[in-house]
């Protein structure tokens, strides 16, 4: 049995001194606007240059008027992250306590019996940058983005523990963070509270369950940002055939199945990640659909299967983020667009089509319009029906926070 407060003592200390850092102008008005970061370029200067991860910046402009409060972050390029736009707040377990309650509150429409997997806590858009937790039934995976946040957990998990009643919680690292990490104790996929968990762990997403490997598997074990798209594939399954293109787990092919769907076909790079699938699928004995499984890289295996002349009559194409940086834009536009292309030279005539992207680099507009590209090379006319964005879970407060998108047409 683990308990949080054992990690207290290899956590780094809190400084009781605030740091005063004055920023260029352009940097104050988008402070103002409310923009949670501060690049390290945008700094005029600094009181102090021996700052710790997590220690309190208090923000001036050329006026010496404040314009944010945030912590500290030596080792990024954002080197703060602002929790709010004014001072005479203390940064304690209180303050945590407050933002927790609020993320909690907006989320009160989603948990239910019925869901109990969902994001609980959304960085920078509930006020806690860099800081994301996820709930799966009573177990909660905290992710971390920012050193900021190693010293400042034991101000945050008894008020997280007390207001869900949770009774584990799992550490998940960004590969950024881990070296450092590991100097005060820290490692992805570490328990930090509760008992051993069960394996394989299961959640429920809107009455369809799901096995989760909070400890190893992608981003905190499942992509929880799809579930309303999800539930949109099955209202137009029915009688379907569906291709589910980097399905990984499955969630698609099962909320198809559900629907009405004749068969299902799930088609990853990963062979685990196919054998959760099969294994989800066979959770929910109420689907009765075939699910046939193919193992192996999209792009190739889409073209193996227009060589085989298959169709299909409703395809989902959700593909990993392909534009991290802004020097690979075009390439990721190239790779949607031949994947749009493959995509419709599977689909039979009048089919449905879904396309997603996680790249916040690349906007709406941008991907519809390589969308309608591609069908143009196609010979195809795509007609776009519905589109969206964030879930309520996910919704973001600022430009780069906006990464999900996701188009149904027919074509």
């Amino acid at each position: 049995m683990k308990n949080y407060t054992d990690l207290a003592e290899k956590l780094p200390a809190l400084s009781e001194k605030n740091i005063t850092v004055h920023v260029r102008s352009p940097a104050a008005k988008h402070l103002r606007r409310g923009h949670p970061w501060l690049y390290d370029g945008a700094i005029e200067k600094i009181s102090r240059e021996d700052g710790a991860a997590g220690d309190v910046a208090v923000l001036f402009d050329n006026k010496r008027e404040m314009v944010g409060l945030g912590l500290f972050d030596p080792q990024s390029a954002i080197r703060v992250k602002v929790l709010l736009r004014r001072g005479g707040v203390v940064i304690d377990e209180e303050f945590f306590a407050g933002r927790i309650a609020k993320a909690i509150a907006k989320r009160e429409s989603i948990a239910s019996e019925e869901t109990t997997g969902y994001r609980l806590i959304y960085g920078e858009s509930d006020g806690m940058p860099g800081f994301i937790v996820d709930a799966y039934g009573s177990c909660l995976v905290i992710k971390l983005y920012s050193a900021i946040w190693f010293a400042r957990l034991p101000q945050i998990l008894p008020a997280l523990l007390e207001q869900t009643g949770a009774e584990n919680l799992v550490l998940r690292l960004s590969r950024n963070v881990k070296s450092e990490a590991g100097r005060v104790g820290l490692r992805d996929g570490q328990l930090i509270h509760g008992a051993e968990l069960p394996q394989p762990m299961i959640f429920k997403e809107n009455g369809l369950s799901f096995e989760v490997d909070v400890r190893r598997g992608q981003k905190t074990g499942f992509f929880l940002d799809q579930r309303d798209n999800r539930s949109r594939v099955e209202k137009l399954a029915k009688g379907k055939w569906l291709l589910n293109v980097f399905s990984y787990t499955g969630g698609f092919s099962l909320y198809a199945a559900r629907g009405g769907a004749t068969r299902v076909t799930s088609l990853d790079a990963s062979q685990p990640a196919l054998d959760a699938a099969k294994r989800n699928y066979a959770l929910n004995p109420e689907l009765n659909a075939p699910h046939d499984l193919i193992c192996g890289d999209a792009f190739a295996e889409m073209g193996a299967l227009v060589q085989a002349e298959r169709l299909f009559s409703m395809i989902v194409i959700d593909p990993p983020s392909f534009a991290r940086r802004a020097s690979e834009i075009p390439s990721a536009m190239k790779a949607y667009e031949r994947l749009t292309r493959l995509g419709l030279e599977l689909l039979e005539p009048g089919g449905t089509l879904v396309l997603a992207s996680c790249s916040s680099r690349i906007g709406m507009d941008e991907f519809l319009s390589q969308a309608h590209r591609a069908a143009r090379q196609m010979g195809r006319k795509l007609e776009l029906f519905d589109s969206s964005e964030h879930a309520l879970d996910h919704a973001s407060t600022f430009g780069e926070g906006n990464y999900l998108k996701c188009l149904f047409a027919t074509a």
